[in-house]
């Protein structure tokens, strides 16, 4: 084909997902992933949303909204086994393969020799119903040719979403869409556009001259004028972080301003990231905290051990004061992310405290493989691994 395809996929309630595959039985209800009583929701199937249950509610309001809704905790280490193995089966379709997080992903199909877009369709299809048999986790697909429609395309139609925008077609077919399905315009932005300026499609946008957008939108107009028509030039890329760092962001479904819960999601991503470093047989010695506002303004904190580690405990005391030291204008926040880097071979290990550390580590592998085998989810106890409770 003479014009790029870009496929964005996007795994429908990822972390749910997982879980049933553990426990077909609860295929149907209305059920959740997250913590017991202080906890929030990290992902809800789509019958708990049909009742108002959402990411990232605190775990109380959500069972008061669906009081027969089922809680399932986290299982340590599965969400990225899944991931690994969800975009594994993607680069059999194609080697330009992006993993954007931990449940979204681009792939490029231009090197691929497709001739059509029927062809490029059914093997979409076939890719989609693979994952599906294989690893029990439904997802969603936009087909498109670039990186910004196919996303918006792949979050119009879940679960299971199939959506294609044929070439030339970009803007005709986000005109008709509310103005926020655009990356970076959040509730309390498009309230506001619609309120102040009128906007409440995309198409709003389009219509509108330079001298009225500007007036809108300021110095970003162009970006904003060039998104409403549905260019982008962004390629995908392919550099895996894996062997240099390991990260995993969530992008809130609503901005948020709690650093309690906050907090929570970023300490969740500590409990789903070592487990890979131990499988990996590789330890870290710098945890990163990013934040994004909803003007995709961003912002980060680092801090670094004296020595590499591949467990949980000697980061959790990092994680309040790292989001903090982000933090600093505390506007509700879109996005929250933690990233370990300064990556060394698991070989390597001071003698200092070695033994305790084996302790915790020989622990740690076990829940670990308990977890995986899908057995019964197993808490680390605070007391054992230093981690606070939920």
């Amino acid at each position: 084909m003479t014009v790029p395809v870009i496929v964005h996929l996007d795994a429908d309630a990822f972390f749910v997902s997982c879980e049933l595959a553990l426990r077909p039985d609860l295929r149907g209800t209305k059920c959740a992933v997250g913590g017991r009583e202080r906890g929030i929701i990290s992902s809800a199937s789509y019958e708990a949303r049909a009742c108002g249950v959402y990411t990232p509610m605190p775990t109380a309001r959500a069972r008061r909204v669906c009081p027969d809704l089922i809680l399932l905790p986290h299982t340590s280490g599965l969400y990225g086994k899944v991931s690994h193995q969800m975009f594994d089966c993607c680069e059999t379709v194609t080697p330009l393969v992006q993993r954007n997080s931990i449940d979204e992903g681009y792939l490029d199909l231009s090197p691929c020799g497709f001739k059509t877009s029927a062809e490029v369709e059914v093997r979409m299809k076939a890719l989609q119903a693979r994952i599906s048999a294989e690893l029990q986790v439904p997802v969603s697909f936009g087909i498109a040719t670039n990186k910004l429609v196919a996303q918006i395309a792949s979050k119009l139609r879940k679960p299971r979403g199939f959506v294609v925008v044929p070439p030339g077609t970009e803007r005709a077919f986000l005109a008709p869409l509310p103005v926020g399905k655009l990356p970076g315009v959040g509730a309390k932005t498009e309230a506001e556009l619609s309120s102040r300026h009128g906007i409440r499609l995309i198409r709003d946008i389009t219509d509108k001259n330079e001298s009225e957008l500007e007036a809108i939108f300021g110095a970003g107009w162009r970006e904003m004028q060039a998104t409403a028509r549905g260019e982008d030039d962004r390629p995908v890329e392919t550099e895996h972080e894996d062997a240099k760092s390991y990260s995993q962001q969530e992008t809130f479904n609503r901005d948020i301003a709690d650093f309690a819960e906050i907090e929570r999601v970023a300490k969740r991503m500590v409990d789903e990231l070592l487990p890979k470093v131990r499988d990996d047989k590789k330890r870290v010695r710098t945890m990163t905290v990013k934040i994004r506002y909803p003007d995709f303004t961003q912002e980060s904190h680092g801090r670094s051990l004296e020595s590499a580690t591949d467990l949980e405990a000697p980061f959790y005391p990092l994680v309040a004061p790292l989001l903090r030291a982000a933090w600093k204008k505390r506007r509700p926040l879109r996005l929250v992310s933690v990233r370990f880097s300064s990556v060394e071979d698991g070989a390597t290990q001071l003698e200092m405290f070695a033994q305790t550390d084996e302790k915790r580590r020989r622990l740690a592998g076990v829940l670990d493989k308990l977890n995986n085998r899908g057995r019964a989810s197993v808490v680390q106890h605070g007391h054992q691994l230093g981690k606070p409770s939920d």
